[in-house]
């Protein structure tokens, strides 16, 4: 994952990282005494600590690089259709309520408006096998993260980047998707969103 704003870079590598994907056990998210000593629900204290900045330390750091980001690039290859386990954990303990959002009665009020959001994604064997094929819409298989999870936070979403698994692909076809990317960096800031897909009400 790669989290840019206009004069900086910050790579980070989720699976080299002390960063733990785990929200049970061990891994509770909150420093603090909980809210309920009585009635232990996850989604209330995780909301309690964030309101009072007392989440665990590696996720105030996760927190503190998308806001100060403007641009988030979720690089990843395909599982199973959805993204890797470490992925979805970052995504479940990072985005939370408080921090990407809050909820309210009269809907969803999105906390990380005007941000810029990009998959640069490989896909696996089968999505090699299927993307010549005459039903295949690979974006559809993208659907839950740029206009779920996204979206429902406010980001604005760019169309992604897909790429075939690199071991099955000639050098010359490696060599044109990393220039293909290399040429969309040059003028990503200019480029204009996707008409969101998700008809939640927010």
């Amino acid at each position: 994952m790669t989290l840019l704003t206009g004069c900086c870079k910050d790579k980070e590598v989720l699976c080299g990282e002390l960063f733990k994907p785990p929200q049970t056990g061990k891994k509770c998210p909150m420093n603090s005494i909980f809210s309920n000593p009585e009635f232990f629900s996850y989604g209330v204290e995780s909301y309690e600590a964030c309101k009072k900045k007392s989440l665990a330390r590696d996720i105030l750091d996760e927190q503190k690089k998308v806001r100060e980001a403007d641009l988030v690039i979720f690089q990843f290859p395909l599982h199973w259709f959805s993204v890797p386990a470490v992925l979805k954990g970052w995504m479940d303990r990072v985005l939370r309520q408080g921090f990407a959002y809050e909820t309210t009665e009269f809907g969803r009020i999105t906390l990380l408006k005007g941000k810029l959001a990009v998959s640069l994604t490989r896909g696996d064997q089968l999505w090699n096998d299927m993307k010549d094929t005459i039903s295949s819409d690979l974006q559809a298989y993208l659907w839950p993260l740029p206009h779920g999870v996204l979206y429902l936070c406010g980001f604005k979403i760019l169309a992604p980047q897909i790429s075939s698994v690199l071991e099955f692909t000639s050098e010359e076809e490696r060599e044109s998707m990393v220039a293909s990317w290399a040429q969309r960096l040059k003028t990503i800031w200019t480029e204009e969103p996707i008409k969101p897909r998700c008809t939640f009400r927010i």
